[in-house]
């Protein structure tokens, strides 16, 4: 299995849950799908971001090429989420050529 490189030292920007994916002044439906699908809203994005971390690496890092900034990556999983129920979480990463970080681009309910 190939695992997301530097997987020890993979960061999740709190602004990407906060300001982003259970923002429900961004993306609507992306909240809502957090939401219905894991138990994850805003009041309880640290227990998202650290499932991710804890389970990150169980699943496989599919390389998907250089963008221009660095080597993306993304790695699809099964979490079990707040509510107690399963979903599938696809997770994109960045190998960042400027900063040398692994970095947690965006997110969503596959």
């Amino acid at each position: 299995m190939n695992m997301l490189p530097k997987v020890d030292k993979a960061f999740i920007p709190i602004e990407k849950l906060t300001k982003y994916a259970l923002n429900p002044d961004c993306d609507q439906d992306k909240v809502i799908a957090f939401e219905l699908a894991l138990g994850y809203k805003l009041d309880n994005y640290e227990e998202l971001r650290q499932n991710i971390y804890k389970n990150l690496k169980n699943y496989e890092a599919l390389p998907k090429g250089h963008n221009g900034f660095g080597e993306i990556y993304e790695v699809t999983m099964n979490l079990i989420g707040a509510n107690g129920k399963t979903a599938k979480v696809l997770t994109v990463w960045i190998d960042d050529d400027e900063t040398g970080e692994m970095r947690l681009v965006t997110l969503h309910i596959d």
